[in-house]
């Protein structure tokens, strides 16, 4: 099969799906190498944000799904009578952000890490799809871990959770840090 003709049938998949497709199962379904399959999605996308219009091709992680460009947004809701979701409060954020730079992380974790019980934001984010569950601990009693999902990629407009901003250091340790960076002597010939 041709490029074109690959990149015909991804665009059908992901059309056809709905939903983000993993490129393994790309890859399988057309029979060629991961990397193929992964160059050729990548090329889709490519080949969709330069035509300028309403659909793009987005990568989410190791999958890909069709979507809406946002600047429709305000358009698609008025058409399809959707609500805008309400914000996410000051709590959910916070905790959306404890668990997208520290994941796997048990609620535990969480609330150390937060100081207060999270059982509700933590339920709230599982319903809006931001966050889900990612298996168990072998500790006693078996923790619950919590992830973020391609959901919370598609929300926040990134491929991957490496595209999350670098986490801002305290300036209080980033002194701290510098004043030990100047008080240390250089390595090298000592007199």
């Amino acid at each position: 099969m041709d490029n074109q003709n690959l990149k015909s049938a991804v665009e059908a998949v992901l059309f056809a799906s709905g939903t983000p497709v993993e490129v393994d199962r790309l890859a399988v379904a057309l029979n060629i190498p991961l990397e193929k399959a992964g160059a050729v999605c990548a090329e889709l996308a490519e080949d969709y944000k330069n035509r300028g219009g309403g659909i793009l091709v987005v990568r989410l992680g190791d999958s890909y799904r069709m979507c809406s460009d946002k600047q429709h947004a305000d358009v698609i809701r008025t058409v399809m009578d959707i609500k805008r979701n309400t914000p996410l409060s000051q709590a959910a954020s916070e905790v959306l952000a404890v668990v997208a730079y520290n994941q796997p992380v048990t609620k535990a974790f969480v609330e150390q890490v937060r100081g207060v019980d999270c059982s509700g934001v933590v339920a709230n984010l599982i319903a809006r799809g931001l966050i889900e569950e990612k298996g168990r601990l072998e500790l006693p009693g078996r923790p619950l871990v919590y992830g973020t999902t391609e959901h919370f990629l598609l929300c926040f407009g990134i491929s991957s959770l490496d595209e999350l901003p670098p986490v801002p250091q305290d300036e209080e340790n980033s002194e701290a840090d510098e004043a030990q960076t100047e008080d240390a002597e250089p390595e090298g010939e000592q007199p």
